[in-house]
């Protein structure tokens, strides 16, 4: 059954980079040279890339952030800018160094990434326009900036606004901090793995997650799918099929739809299915964020399944 095209106001916070990607028939190994079939040049980051594709979707998306006041730091602006992202919140600080990744992706879509995450960088989270937070459907931070996600957080629960959690790697001490305030805690497979360390399945992953204070903890597969752990059990939705060109910002594109469809008011499962498409028809296009579907070809994959 198609949902009509939903245009909820979403806020996305935390990294921002510029992703410089190398095409190559297979990905390198050891030193020595290896040539490059093409290379392009675009935005990137977690939270920057969820918000480029809820914008893609039909939201209407504001990216906070900090970059260095550099070429780069301008460059990402630009560029979010141009595909209908409000920046008005996303800082460029004289003195600091903008994220930059080097991304090579093999001839099956695979990839291997290189990232500098940026340098002086203010923590301070008090600049951020918290009352502004009025009329917002959904927000979603990534761990890159744990204060300022933190900040998003607490006043979003205040005002009974849904909360996403990009959890990708990172220290556990940062998940600590942030899955007490976050209602879905949505982790890669390396980073649940890496913060549930004791636990060697991915359910009892799952419930040691959950068990930090998290409403809703689920893990984006690949290709086995998702699952997700909740007040009613273990729950779990298979991947579409599809043939995989370019997996980059698939997990970032996932996010950014879940933040959508929940900001839209969907049911947790329609709202992973609906990511899940998102992200498959993305693989299946180069780049990034050039690859997110719009939102009637995303909900024409979702409406071909069979319930």
């Amino acid at each position: 059954m198609t949902t009509e095209h939903p245009t909820p106001r979403i806020i996305c916070l935390g990294l921002s980079a510029l992703d410089i990607t190398w095409q190559v028939d297979t990905l390198p190994h050891g030193g020595g040279k290896t040539r490059a079939n093409d290379l392009h040049e675009g935005g990137g980051g977690m939270a920057a890339n969820a918000a480029a594709a809820a914008a893609k979707l039909g939201a209407s998306v504001q990216f906070w952030g900090r970059a260095g006041e550099d070429s780069a730091g301008r460059e990402m602006k630009a560029q979010l800018t141009a595909l209908g992202v409000d920046v008005s919140r996303f800082r460029l600080f004289a003195g600091a160094r903008s994220s930059v990744s080097g991304i090579v992706v093999d001839a099956r879509g695979e990839r291997m990434i290189v990232n500098f995450r940026g340098a002086d960088l203010p923590a301070d989270p008090t600049w951020l326009p918290l009352d502004a937070l009025a009329g917002t459907d959904a927000v979603l931070a990534d761990p890159r900036w744990p204060e300022g996600a933190l900040a998003l957080f607490g006043a979003a629960h205040e005002r009974g606004i849904p909360t996403v959690l990009d959890g990708d790697v990172a220290d556990a001490a940062v998940f600590d901090m942030l899955l007490p305030h976050c209602d879905h805690a949505v982790f890669s497979e390396p980073g649940l793995a890496g913060y549930a360390a004791d636990a060697s399945r991915v359910d009892d992953q799952l419930r040691f997650a959950r068990s930090r204070g998290c409403r809703l903890a689920a893990v984006t597969l690949g290709e086995h799918g998702v699952r997700w752990a909740d007040d009613d059990g273990l729950h779990a939705l298979p991947a579409f099929a599809v043939e995989a060109v370019d997996t980059t910002g698939a997990g970032d594109v996932f996010h950014g739809a879940f933040a959508f469809a929940l900001g839209a008011g969907w049911p947790v499962r329609r709202a992973f299915q609906f990511s899940a498409a998102v992200a498959a028809l993305k693989c299946t296009r180069p780049g990034g964020r050039a690859g997110v579907p719009d939102f009637a070809t995303a909900m024409s994959l979702v409406d071909s399944i069979k319930e």
